[in-house]
């Protein structure tokens, strides 16, 4: 799935988080930063890996790690999710699906024979210099924050 290495420079981005703030990565350097694609807010899947990145959003932040999570959704639907879950981390739309291209999570998939396009649930650790310290293609959501915590701290 991804084009990317561990030890590349991770391409910069810009992401609407909300009506009147934009993180890009530029932004972010000096900080580790996981950034976590999904298909869809208050999905069964979604939910789970938002709500366990939420649990340990102190012990990443504690780690000096920034979480932004990211779907195609747009904003009135990431509001409604992070309120109804009470979520303390960003979360980027990408209506137009340029980051999901950018880091190849934007793929063929199939449900009961039926094919189609849809965001493959994936995660990048990009370090302080902006250069990926760890990449998960095709993760389960069930337990997947933990995994990243714990591969975060080993690196630190």
């Amino acid at each position: 799935m991804s084009k990317f290495s561990v030890g590349d420079i991770a391409p910069n981005f810009s992401i609407k988080v909300s009506e009147d703030t934009t993180i890009n990565l530029e932004s972010l350097k000096g900080k580790y930063v996981v950034l976590y694609f999904y298909p869809k807010d208050n999905t069964p899947g979604c939910t789970i890996e938002a709500r366990d990145f939420n649990s340990l959003k102190k012990d990443f932040s504690a780690l000096g790690a920034e979480i932004i999570g990211v779907s195609k959704d747009p904003l009135a639907s990431h509001e409604k999710f992070r309120k109804n879950h009470d979520l303390q981390f960003h979360l980027g739309t990408d209506t137009n699906g340029d980051l999901c291209e950018k880091f190849s999570v934007w793929v063929e998939k199939s449900m009961f024979g039926k094919k189609y396009m849809g965001i493959e649930r994936a995660t990048f650790l990009i370090d302080p210099e902006g250069k990926f310290a760890y990449i998960w293609p095709s993760v389960s959501a069930l337990g997947h924050a933990k995994d990243v915590l714990k591969k975060l701290k080993e690196i630190k």
